[in-house]
């Protein structure tokens, strides 16, 4: 029992110092690879990678690339079905939601 003991009390001894010596990031601090490109295209160019974990280079990158920027479109998507409410509070069904779901994606594509 003694023995359980003190190896449950050194690892946790050697657990805390594992631990203590990882660096600690600021909320606000951006690594220094990220802070030079604009953070939606480099999270995509670091996701760039095929099965074997080479980068992706030629037609398959630039595929690649256009569909995970692409996922700005939706995010806008789900912001635009949020407003899509009529005058009297009501969410907006039919040919209205669609002429409205098309101006707010179109507008916020710009």
């Amino acid at each position: 029992m003694k023995m359980l003991l003190s190896t449950a009390a050194i690892a946790l001894i050697f657990g805390n110092v594992a631990f203590a010596q990882t660096p600690a990031t600021t909320p606000g601090a951006k690594p220094a690879a990220t802070a030079a490109a604009p953070s939606g295209s480099s999270n995509c160019e670091a996701q760039a990678v095929s099965k074997s974990g080479k980068p992706l280079t030629g037609a398959a990158k630039t595929s690649f690339m256009k569909k995970c920027e692409g996922g700005t479109t939706q995010a806008a998507a789900a912001t635009c079905e949020t407003k899509a409410v009529g005058k009297n509070g009501k969410p907006l069904a039919g040919a209205a939601k669609t002429a409205f779901m098309k101006k707010c994606e179109a507008d916020a594509g710009k």
